[in-house]
């Protein structure tokens, strides 16, 4: 028996996505309802981890600043899935989902998993050190699609209410795209230095062992079992998820703070396993990373979906969200000029990350 679950432990990251096709395929035949929906979200959370697991693997096998590339595009993946789901279940009720959810990506990326990697960094060296062009590059791309996708409806006066136009939108989506583009560019190919990770010395962090090409192969191909059956059990598990924010007494928005929260979790994971190796550039290109990813791959996702998606989509932000972004901005500026970070730094972004998710709570 203690056999058996060693063998699982090793090799659950190929059972899991196996596991959640399976339970996606038969889920989809039987339309299950009641308790079949407690297994339905272990299916998919256990499909999300093993992802991001593969995605990991891959990104090893590739080097950095691509790892950290992948895996943000993979949890991207998974983030417009599941909000594509969900709008297409929700109907008019889930106009503000993609706001509330590509929002609570920037707050949990650029606060709690950046906030956390530089704790986690200046535990274990007293100061977390990192590239300050790389970082300050990704943190100024971040704050300009937040602004361009998700301020900026709040003013416009095109359309009634906190909606971009037709044009409006096509527009943010293009720019999103084509902005993200230039930084990958940017940062895989003309300035990639400036994104590998340093110790505190300054000196290059020397690469650990690559997984072999079949080992990568391997992970690639469970990768996109995994990403299929996130995807279609978000469809089926999506009711599950609304009940059990209205049934709390949440308000609504807490449905995106709760998607957010589910994708991110392994990226934060990986974030810290990497801090912890001293690898805090990496931590940090995987939290500005993602919430680059959110924003301009999710907008242009969303914007095209909305062609067949009825009802109104809701982009702009709220006064309260406004100040948290902007504050959040200017504080991510503060830490990134020095190019290094002291315990203070990674409990001022962990406070803004807690006030977030207690004013998303208690509004």
């Amino acid at each position: 028996m203690e056999g058996v679950v060693r063998a699982i432990d090793r090799h659950w990251t190929t059972v899991v996505p196996l596991l959640a096709a399976v339970v996606l395929a038969i889920s989809w035949v039987t339309h299950p309802t009641g308790p079949m929906s407690i297994l339905l979200a272990a299916a998919l959370a256990g499909a999300v981890l093993s992802a991001v697991q593969h995605a990991e693997v891959v990104a090893h096998r590739v080097g950095d600043p691509f790892g950290s590339l992948i895996l943000a595009i993979a949890v991207t993946v998974i983030e417009v899935g599941l909000i594509v789901m969900l709008m297409t279940s929700g109907g008019e009720d889930a106009a503000a989902l993609a706001r509330d959810t590509v929002f609570a990506a920037v707050m949990i990326t650029c606060n709690g998993i950046f906030g956390l990697s530089l704790l986690v960094g200046a535990l274990r060296r007293r100061v977390a050190v990192f590239n300050a062009e790389g970082t300050g590059a990704a943190l100024a791309t971040v704050a300009t699609l937040a602004t361009l996708s998700l301020v900026l409806p709040t003013f416009t006066t095109s359309k009634p209410g906190p909606e971009f136009s037709g044009s409006q939108l096509a527009f943010a989506a293009v720019a999103s795209l084509l902005l993200y583009g230039l930084f990958v560019m940017v940062q895989t190919v003309r300035h990639r230095d400036d994104f590998l990770p340093v110790e505190s010395g300054g000196a290059d962090v020397e690469h650990e062992d690559r997984p072999s090409a079949r080992t990568a192969v391997r992970s690639l191909v469970l990768l996109v079992v995994a990403l299929i059956g996130v995807v279609g059990l978000a469809k089926l598990v999506s009711p599950s998820i609304e009940h059990g924010v209205a049934a709390a007494g949440l308000p609504r928005s807490a449905v995106g703070v709760v998607i957010a929260l589910l994708v991110l979790l392994p990226e934060t994971l990986a974030a810290v396993r990497a801090a912890r190796r001293d690898r805090v550039q990496t931590s940090l290109n995987l939290a500005l990373g993602s919430a680059m990813a959110s924003i301009g791959l999710t907008i242009p996702a969303i914007a095209l979906a909305s062609i067949w998606i009825s009802g109104p989509l809701t982009l702009g932000l709220g006064a309260t969200q406004m100040v948290l972004l902007a504050l959040t901005v200017v504080v991510g500026v503060l830490t990134v000029v020095p190019g290094r970070a002291t315990l203070l730094q990674g409990g001022v972004h962990l406070v803004l990350f807690a006030g977030f998710v207690f004013l998303a709570v208690s509004p």
